[in-house]
């Protein structure tokens, strides 16, 4: 979890992420945020983010982030 807060802080310092859990739907994430998001959680966790993972309730929170990730970990 921690990974992916700094990956999102990265994008976004002024952002809570511990705490925010609308980040698609505030519109803290654009459609570019998503883009460099998935390349990065990519390369850290050594997965595939397939298409149909890439709608908002995997990317409304860190939390959510974290558990898609260990989700296509395990697969």
């Amino acid at each position: 979890m921690d990974i992916i807060i700094d990956i999102l802080s990265d994008l976004h310092p002024e952002v809570d992420f511990e705490k925010c859990n609308s980040l698609i739907d505030d519109k803290i994430l654009d459609s570019f945020d998503i883009v460099s998001l998935v390349a990065d959680l990519t390369d850290e966790f050594d997965i595939a983010i397939p298409v149909e993972e890439i709608i908002p309730k995997n990317f409304n929170s860190a939390a959510a982030i974290n558990e898609m990730v260990k989700r296509l970990e395990d697969e």
